[in-house]
């Protein structure tokens, strides 16, 4: 570790002279021994590093956000040419080039911050033994070899030993006490920060491998801050909390204000916007009026919670417009249901109802209704039949020639003698036949 912060000596010197600014303001006001003065010091000093950082925090967002929408598209790629590493890499470059991504710029917070972070571990340290650094003199390093946080001095660490802990002016209790308490702080705002950008700013329509890892992270890097963390003075602890702490806020700003498209964050945040913007019926806010614009874009490309943002805006009698304002509506507006299939409001045609179920006892009574209605169908249709009974008996004659026509190819009889030639022989021709007698045996 000590030769990686004399890697990151060169920087030593601005942190150092930082540190000694705000302890220059701080101990007019609590003393300049304090450990008040020295830790708000150190506080202040990663505020000033992490609001330089916010450019590269805004940039590691975007690249966040366009790592998880490539994430299908490299996972054909590495199905495409599994057997072929080379050509994998290549395509997954040519991705990178094509989508203006750069999968380290998610990196780019911690790998900025790192030397300041190593600076003040050296600084620290020469706090420790005793050592003048950077613009540290003799009188400020005595001053902060005096200071403690709540009874911990700022170099001392949890695996010190009781004589080291002694020379500070502290008992090895309550170092343990302090470092620990700040070592389990430290690990769960890097937990809960880890844990609200899984559950809230993630696409829960999308399941990546991007997702897996996330969640993986979740979990080491806590374990990661306990393990390193008892090595760290107090001093390096008190910057790690407070840059945690801001991690987390930051983020909660960014998920509350920002979210991710299709994330439970942005169902949140357009329920808010609904409400706002109807009881308002306009939009006042820039950001708002971007997201209100990126979504009237997408057309039939939204997602399930774009639709309904619209769809309650058209209830409303609003209509959002291409350039993101909303205005009053009158006219008949096509809404998308939840399924994307288009309906129409206002004073258009109404949407199609579906029947209502009916319950058992009504499918009964319409059953029975039916039955009573079939019965006196059919009553009235035998009276008929008995009063027409002489019609159907004339109308049968005709009726019996169709089958013997059918019988002789469907050709038409040609006359009378064709019909007199196809008489059996021992048949009178036309007439009534006599009956014929028993055959006697």
């Amino acid at each position: 570790m000590d030769t990686i912060a004399g890697f990151f000596s060169f920087i030593t010197t601005p942190v150092s002279w930082v540190i000694v600014q705000f302890h220059s303001m701080y101990g007019k006001i609590f003393g300049p021994d304090t450990g008040w003065a020295w830790g708000l010091s150190i506080v202040s000093l990663v505020i000033l590093i992490r609001i330089c950082l916010i450019p590269l925090f805004v940039k590691q967002i975007k690249s966040t956000r366009a790592m998880q929408t490539l994430q299908p598209e490299m996972k054909k790629i590495q199905e495409r040419y599994k057997n072929d590493k080379q050509r994998q890499s290549e395509e997954m470059m040519k991705l990178y080039k094509e989508t203006g991504t750069n999968p380290l710029s998610s990196c780019l917070p911690i790998l900025a911050q790192s030397p300041f972070f190593f600076a003040l571990y050296h600084v620290l340290n020469g706090i420790a033994t005793g050592t003048t650094i950077g613009v540290i003199d003799e009188p400020l390093l005595a001053s902060a070899r005096k200071a403690h946080i709540f009874g911990a001095p700022l170099a001392a660490k949890f695996t010190d030993s009781a004589d080291k802990v002694a020379s500070l002016g502290a008992t090895l209790t309550d170092v343990r006490v302090v470092t620990a308490i700040m070592i389990v702080m430290m690990s769960a705002s890097q937990f809960f920060t880890q844990r609200q950008l899984m559950t809230k700013n993630v696409d829960t329509t999308v399941k990546t491998p991007f997702m897996q890892q996330q969640k993986m992270l979740m979990y080491v890097f806590p374990v990661m801050f306990a393990v390193f963390g008892i090595n760290f003075p107090v001093g390096v602890l008190v910057y790690w909390l407070t840059t945690n702490v801001w991690t987390m806020g930051q983020q909660m700003y960014v998920i509350r204000n920002n979210p991710t498209p299709g994330s439970k964050a942005q169902a949140a945040y357009l329920e808010r916007l609904l409400k706002h913007t109807t009881h308002a019926e306009k939009i006042r806010l820039r950001r708002d009026r971007n997201v209100v614009k990126a979504i009237v874009a997408k057309g039939r490309d939204r997602n399930e919670f774009e639709r309904k943002f619209i769809n309650g805006l058209t209830k409303a009698g609003l209509a959002a417009q291409a350039d993101g304002a909303v205005v009053k509506s009158t006219a008949a507006t096509a809404v998308l249901d939840e399924d994307g299939t288009p309906t129409t409001s206002g004073t258009g045609t109404p949407k199609r109802q579906q029947p209502k179920r009916q319950s058992k006892s009504q499918r009964q009574s319409g059953t029975a209704a039916q039955g009573a209605a079939k019965d006196d169908s059919d009553s009235s249709s035998s009276s008929s039949s008995s009063t027409d009974k002489p019609s159907l008996v004339k109308k049968d004659e005709p009726q019996d020639a169709k089958p013997q026509a059918k019988q002789s190819g469907g050709a038409k009889p040609a006359g009378g003698s064709q019909q007199r030639s196809k008489a059996k022989s021992g048949q009178r021709k036309g007439g009534p036949q006599r009956p014929k007698s028993p055959s006697k045996k």
